[in-house]
């Protein structure tokens, strides 16, 4: 069976490649080892943050914006609402790269941003407790997006513009003669022009197939949802935010149609093996306990867990992400190593495969994520 083009992967970026690619007339083939959206790589768990000002680099800012603006747009061809207008409060020591990167993102870029000392955070927020030399950053405009729902969307709408999508489907082997890409499965065999590999913690595997070798480190994270009165933690009153403390970098959402409060670490995490069962949560300690010493030192209120779950994170080593073209084929074109971070710019991350496989071009600059800069 003959493509233009074949993802493999369709999760976050390869769904929203997949709608891209198909609405600009390409015959395209998405296979996946489970059934997207599902519980096995960095997509679940109902909700992601979105922000603009943004503290791991400003250089991220152009390509923030034009993933919310592709987030509109997927709004209204599906019909349904995909982004909360929550606003994210950013908190941590005023001297901090962390805290100085959303300052200056926001000067640069004329980004609603409201920098307020810890005693106007606690009285806007007074279930919100910080120490006397940290500051908060409010983005009024910034939200929730629920991923889940999102890539149901670019599902759906891909399928209409005729992309075929081939779930429960491993790949087994990948090879390239004379620009022609042949992929085999337990099942099938299939040939394309062009590919895109976008399979979170299975990417480096994969590509190894084509002989390269990407510094990718799969980690297991955990998150959870502990019970929240309504009246203070409902998304029409609570914030989302992030926070970065001395003891790691945590993050959270407001209760989202009575779902409770959801709270997650970004930083840490022990490497894994995505082929083998991850540890459930809860089974460790201090997945639980991590949570609750953030929350009893800065929303001392929420205490009693519901549940939790993990997913997997996919490290580089400066954690930032990969979305360039294979060096030995230009037909290959890579989405990896997104670092916990990447959801919010999937639509955008989606589009930029895209251009890269009609046009080798993009409208935003992406040689930040090189392969190149792993080069020794």
């Amino acid at each position: 069976m003959n493509y233009d083009v074949i993802i493999i992967g369709a999760g976050s970026m390869g769904m929203a490649a997949g709608y891209f690619l198909s609405k600009n007339g390409k015959k395209t083939l998405l296979l996946d080892t489970f059934n997207p959206p599902h519980n096995k790589g960095s997509h679940h768990g109902e909700t992601r943050i979105i922000r603009y000002a943004y503290a791991e680099g400003e250089e991220y800012v152009p390509l923030i914006i034009k993933a919310q603006e592709l987030w509109n747009d997927l709004e209204r061809a599906a019909g349904k609402q995909l982004f909360i207008p929550t606003g994210v409060l950013s908190v941590g020591d005023g001297k901090s790269d962390f805290i100085q990167n959303i300052i200056s993102s926001a000067k640069k870029y004329s980004l609603p941003l409201d920098v307020i000392d810890s005693n106007e955070v606690h009285k806007r927020w007074s279930e919100i407790t910080l120490p006397n030399d940290f500051i908060g950053c409010f983005e009024p405009t910034s939200g929730v997006l629920k991923c889940e729902e999102s890539i149901k969307a670019y599902q759906e709408l891909a399928e209409l513009n005729g992309a075929a999508i081939l779930s429960n489907s491993r790949v087994r082997e990948i090879s390239i003669q004379n620009d022609r890409v042949t992929i085999k499965t337990d099942e099938n065999t299939f040939c394309s022009d062009s590919l895109v590999v976008s399979a979170g913690a299975w990417s480096g595997s994969l590509l190894s197939m084509l002989d390269l070798d990407l510094p990718l480190k799969p980690v297991r994270k955990t998150f959870a949802w502990f019970n929240a009165n309504e009246n203070l933690y409902n998304h029409n009153r609570f914030p989302a935010f992030a926070f970065e403390t001395p003891q790691g970098i945590y993050y959270g959402f407001p209760s989202i149609d009575g779902s409770g409060l959801k709270v997650g670490r970004h930083d840490g995490g022990d490497q894994i093996n995505p082929d083998k069962t991850m540890i459930p949560f809860g089974e460790i300690a201090e997945d639980e306990g991590d949570l609750l010493q953030f929350l009893n030192k800065f929303i001392p209120d929420i205490q009693q867990l519901k549940y939790g779950k993990n997913c997997m994170y996919t490290l580089t080593p400066d954690e930032k992400f990969i979305i360039d073209q294979h060096p030995k084929y230009s037909n290959v074109v890579i989405a990896a190593g997104f670092s916990g971070h990447g959801f919010k710019f999937s639509s955008a991350v989606g589009q930029a495969l895209s251009n890269l496989i009609i046009s080798g071009k993009n409208d935003i600059d992406i040689s930040q994520f090189s392969i190149n800069r792993f080069k020794k």
